[in-house]
């Protein structure tokens, strides 16, 4: 599958994204809460506090272990399973990326495209890891309703070149938040993958979109072994 395997430098950062975020601009207050409880912290509060709280914490985690910034798996993994998937709602991240395909897949079939296209970002965050340096982040007005179910946080990352604009997509979720999508220099991670999943499905059903991504997973895996 063309688009899987050249998987271009801005669908790498929109992995990293989940992870990047109030850096050295988050506040004292928000930091503290973070470190505290990241988990109690980030619920009851305004989307954009929501991010800085919990990127706040991610982002300590990576500075603080060479592993994670080296591009170890299994710390990466660790890392996003305990820190970050708590706070998206992957499922409905996967189905958007799938599109029609989605409602065609059995549980299982679905279970696998959700492990399998985890897996992919993972690699990609890889990557990214070792960029989180001391870059700055200036938060832009949340344009939102208090009883709003869905908003748009944005954002803007300064570091060592050209600002990198992030921007994430939030539902409420109970008392809290979850992030869906994140967009990467006008690139939404969702849509960035929507056609080529497509194209595979329409091409050999969605067993053959979980074998794309299995294969591109293996070369992904050898590429950093060798």
């Amino acid at each position: 599958m063309s688009h899987i395997a050249a998987l271009s430098v801005r669908s790498a950062v929109a992995a990293a994204a989940l992870a990047v975020g109030a850096l050295a601009a988050v506040p004292a207050a928000a930091q503290t809460a973070a470190s505290a409880s990241p988990a109690a912290a980030a619920r009851m509060q305004e989307p954009e506090t929501f991010i800085k709280v919990i990127t706040a914490d991610v982002f300590a985690s990576v500075k603080s272990d060479p592993g994670i910034q080296s591009g170890d798996l299994r710390k990466l993994t660790q890392l996003v399973d305990t820190k970050i998937m708590p706070y998206v709602n992957f499922q409905r991240m996967t189905a958007s990326a799938v599109g029609r395909g989605w409602r065609q897949a059995t549980p299982e079939q679905r279970q696998r495209l959700q492990q399998e296209f985890k897996t992919l970002l993972l690699h990609t965050y890889a990557g990214a890891a070792s960029q989180i340096k001391d870059q700055t982040v200036e938060y832009r007005p949340v344009r939102a309703r208090a009883d709003d179910t869905e908003v748009v946080v944005r954002t803007l990352v300064r570091g060592q070149g050209e600002p990198i604009q992030i921007d994430y997509r939030l539902e409420r979720s109970g008392d809290s938040w979850k992030i869906y999508d994140v967009n990467v220099l006008g690139a939404w991670l969702v849509q960035t993958y929507q056609s080529s999943f497509a194209q595979e499905v329409n091409a050999s059903g969605i067993d053959g979109l979980i074998a794309k991504l299995v294969e591109r997973n293996k070369q992904l895996a050898a590429r950093k072994a060798g």
